[in-house]
């Protein structure tokens, strides 16, 4: 008897063992079943093939209609590595033109993608062209597991505009995980218009649900394509790029570092955007992308970079004009005060030079013979007006919130990738680097466009435009229109800045007389009456030459600016450059003597240290 009550505890014991053993077991089986999909993929993938059906991406064309951008056939080749048997490895390689370390390195790639699975078909293989796919097409069902997917590449029409258009490549691990839409194998926009456009142009992926048998073969529709989904395509998409006025820039930007940028003020719209260097736009396409593009970054002049947007540059005296606006609002200049210029600012030991001009200037021919020391006068008037100010550092500030109206040292929201936001100078700023001891002759340099003060080239030929509005400018913006869409309301809105717009008229005097009888006097065309401005701004090496200007005086139609790296005084290059884009765009070509002066501009090249461009 007394062994009994063991004997009833072991077999408790053996029992809630047994029970916890098939418990394990029950929550294994519900796991595996239930909780994992990898059984359900099984299952599926032995019944359905799904089929991914892609959208044409949308075509890109300029403001006349002329195609820019369209789509061509190619294939993709598929694999599913479940599905994967009885390959000859040899052969495989052979037909499609690959080594078979390449192979066996391509099926750990994609092995090793995030969103790798053994059910679903993964990309092998990008863009064969048809020609290609031909051969591969013929033996196709010798390789199990490998399937072909059509799809499309871009056809860009010209070599024109790469920094605009930008190209489509492959998603990365990033893109992926940033939007659900994509999966590996898939393209998006890279650069440009494709990048910032990418929803638009990509469309809506379709979806054909297809039934196989126990073989793998395809028996055709799931209930007749009933849970089937048709591809959206995507939206074409117009530029407000003229193409002829595009092939002008860049003809004239040949062998120079720089850029042009040529605005319609009424709207907005980008007219011409041109960087130097630039690239082929039709050589990023295909298998050999990622090669171009590896020369391109290579290359010490850097033809990735767009420096219409991209590049900060001392704006140099094209800055004066909103110096004279500043001053004009704040009182610290009136359109009639003179002030003397014996070549250049001269006070209390500070000199700052100035080309010999007729002295003392006023404000309209200060702007015309783009007179230094008028303007060193006008913000030394302001930053030393403590009766209005209080401080040199609350006049500072002052004068940083009038610049940032005007459009500069933020970024001014254009619809392409990469904007550079350039540099405008706060109190803070110059209280860091001095310690609180400055005041105006500490930074009077940032009066003409020099110092810490930088911009881009389309911030510059926004100011260009907003003086030809007298007063507001729309934000520069490439898309003029989408078809089944419509563009941002941030481009259609008017930004009035903080200036009077009575001001601006004398603004537009100075200019006109700087074309007339200044320092703008090249970009007289006949028959037009052309405001402008030069910029020779000082760096390292050579001064940056640069114009910026609108035609005609009233009722402007364009407004643009010419920024050529180290070519000397605004008059040598930037003039020159501007008017020819103005005579193109308002007469629709060049006169035959322009069209002479343009292929002396396209031959004139730049030696840049060892390169000449």
């Amino acid at each position: 008897m007394s062994d009994e009550p063991n004997y009833i505890n072991r077999k408790y014991i053996l029992s809630g063992i047994a029970v916890a053993v098939v418990i394990i077991y029950l929550i294994r089986l519900f796991s595996l079943q239930l909780m994992s999909d990898d059984y359900k993929k099984n299952a599926d993938s032995n019944a359905f093939r799904k089929e991914i059906q892609y959208p044409s991406r949308g075509l890109i064309l300029d403001r006349k209609g002329r195609l820019l951008v369209y789509n061509e056939s190619s294939y993709n080749i598929m694999v599913v590595m479940n599905d994967q048997r009885g390959i000859d490895t040899l052969d495989f390689c052979q037909t499609v033109g690959i080594t078979k370390d390449f192979y066996i390195k391509r099926m750990d790639e994609i092995k090793s993608k995030i969103s790798y699975s053994r059910y679903t078909p993964q990309l092998f293989m990008s863009q064969i062209p048809a020609e290609e796919f031909s051969v591969f097409r013929e033996k196709l069902f010798r390789f199990k597991g490998f399937s072909v997917e059509k799809r499309s590449v871009r056809h860009y029409t010209t070599g024109l505009g790469a920094h605009l258009l930008g190209d489509v490549g492959e998603v990365n691990d990033k893109d992926i995980a940033n939007d659900d839409y994509y999966q590996s194998g898939d393209f998006i926009g890279k650069l440009g218009v494709e990048r910032s456009y990418e929803k638009e142009l990509r469309g809506e992926k379709g979806m054909r649900i297809m039934l196989r048998d126990v073989h793998g073969r395809t028996q055709g529709h799931y209930q007749n394509g009933k849970y089937d989904k048709a591809p959206v395509p995507g939206k074409d998409v117009t530029l407000s790029i003229d193409l002829d006025l595009q092939a002008l820039a860049e003809r004239l930007l040949e062998g120079k570092l720089g850029a042009i940028v040529a605005i319609e003020p009424s709207t907005g719209q980008i007219l011409c955007m041109a960087s130097s260097p630039t690239y082929d736009p039709r050589l990023t396409v295909g298998r050999n992308r990622g090669k171009y593009h590896q020369q391109l970054s290579r290359d010490p002049m850097r033809p990735l970079l767009n420096r219409a947007i991209m590049g900060t540059y001392p704006p140099g005296s094209t800055f004066k004009i909103t110096q004279a606006l500043m001053g004009l609002q704040e009182g610290s200049i009136t359109p009639e005060i003179a002030f003397p210029c014996h070549h250049g600012f001269n006070y209390k030991g500070l000199h700052l030079g100035c080309h010999g001009h007729a002295s003392p200037i006023n404000l309209v021919p200060a702007i015309g013979t783009s007179c230094n020391a008028y303007f060193c006068w006008n913000l030394y008037r302001m930053f030393s007006n403590k009766r209005k100010y209080g401080s040199v550092q609350n006049a500072m500030n002052c004068w940083k919130d009038h610049m940032v109206d005007m459009g500069f040292g933020y970024k001014l929201g254009i619809d392409l990738p990469g904007e550079s936001r350039g540099m405008i100078p706060n109190a803070n700023y110059y209280d860091d680097h001095y310690r609180k001891s400055w005041n105006a002759l500490t930074v009077i340099s940032i009066s003409i466009g020099q110092g810490e003060v930088t911009a881009t080239p389309l911030q510059i030929a926004n100011l260009a435009a907003t003086v030809a509005n007298r007063g507001h400018y729309y934000v520069p913006h490439i898309v003029r229109s989408i078809r089944g869409g419509q563009i941002d309301s941030l481009y259609t809105r008017p930004h009035h800045t903080t200036i009077n717009p009575r001001w601006y008229n004398y603004a537009v005097a100075g200019m006109r007389k700087a074309v007339l009888s200044g320092t703008c006097h090249a970009a007289n065309i006949p028959g037009i009456e052309v405001c402008g401005k030069t910029g020779t701004a000082q760096n390292r090496g050579h001064d940056h030459s640069a114009f910026m200007g609108f035609a005609p005086m009233t009722s402007p139609r364009i407004a643009v600016v010419a920024y050529i790296e180290n070519g000397g005084f605004g008059a040598v290059y930037g003039v020159p450059i501007g008017a020819l884009i103005m005579e193109q765009y308002l007469n629709g070509s060049l006169s035959p003597s322009s069209e002479k002066k343009a292929q002396v501009i396209q031959n004139r090249h730049i030696k840049y240290g060892d390169y000449i461009r």
